[in-house]
């Protein structure tokens, strides 16, 4: 009887390190390498298994661990030492749907070219792009930055603060649509110099539109959206390079933190 329980679990303990392995190598080696070449099982499985995962384990949310990495690695009141260590978290330890460093690049040249007096971010997340665009704000100029979940704002606010950026930004939290109308009145806008399309895909169009007819666009306005590959926004694609409001050219780039391609779309209204 002794001898049927111990082969009995020698065999249990055999499953149990043959499972190990085969879960090993797909966490380590099969899972990164499919994730880095497939847009839609990158999505699948930062977003909606891994990070339920960490929550669970963590008992924690993604961007609560974004921003300890930044208390720990970065330096206050440096806004290029949080990005850096947003950065690498994302790369390193968690993915995020940030604009990432490699399109970043593209949004600080974007940004540097156009050199806004006022800014609008659709989208703020955890503040990564906020910091990104502030950072690189003339004196005197303004970013007001929209975000719809409550606690993904309650993050943003201290990161942002912790680069040091937070004279710099307003952070609005509601649906961009109800928020856009009351733009003029709420914050004396005239008109945005530059926005930074970030948020839900299927809202790039019809706040466009809502930008268009609330005049808050001026004749060289410079609309950049990010995401328009992967996960991909083809509605707003084909309105602004359809219409003669608009002149679009697109950065061919990767999805953040990935080798998946991605890129960014900046559009000019011409009014």
């Amino acid at each position: 009887m002794l001898g049927i329980i111990q082969r009995m679990l020698w065999s249990l303990l055999a499953v149990l390190v043959v499972s190990a392995a085969v879960l090993y190598v797909l966490y380590h080696w099969l899972i990164p390498t499919a994730v880095q070449s497939s847009g839609w099982l990158a999505l699948l499985w930062h977003d909606v298994i891994l990070e339920r995962v960490l929550n669970i384990m963590t008992g924690s949310s993604r961007p609560q661990r974004m921003l300890k990495a930044v208390q720990k690695n970065a330096t206050k009141g440096d806004p290029q030492s949080v990005i850096s260590a947003i950065d690498y978290y994302c790369r390193h330890k968690e993915w995020a749907m940030n604009v990432g460093d490699d399109k970043g690049l593209i949004l600080d040249s974007v940004l540097t070219e156009v050199n806004p007096s006022t800014a609008l971010e659709l989208g703020t997340y955890c503040g990564y792009s906020t910091v990104r665009i502030a950072r690189l704000l003339s004196p005197g100029s303004k970013l007001i930055t929209v975000e719809f979940n409550p606690a993904f704002a309650e993050v943003a606010r201290q990161i942002i603060a912790y680069a040091g950026l937070q004279d710099k930004v307003t952070l609005v939290e509601g649906p961009s649509g109800d928020l856009i109308p009351k733009m003029k009145e709420r914050f004396g806008i005239k008109y945005f110099d530059f926005v930074f399309l970030d948020h839900w895909k299927d809202r790039y169009v019809p706040d466009t539109k809502l930008l268009e007819d609330c005049g808050l666009l001026k004749k060289g306005t410079v609309l950049l959206a990010d995401n328009v590959i992967c996960p991909g926004a083809p509605e707003y694609l084909k309105y602004v390079r359809n219409s003669p409001r608009y002149e679009s050219r697109y950065y061919k780039s990767n999805l953040e933190y990935t080798k998946v391609e991605d890129g960014l779309e900046k559009s000019v209204f011409l009014g």
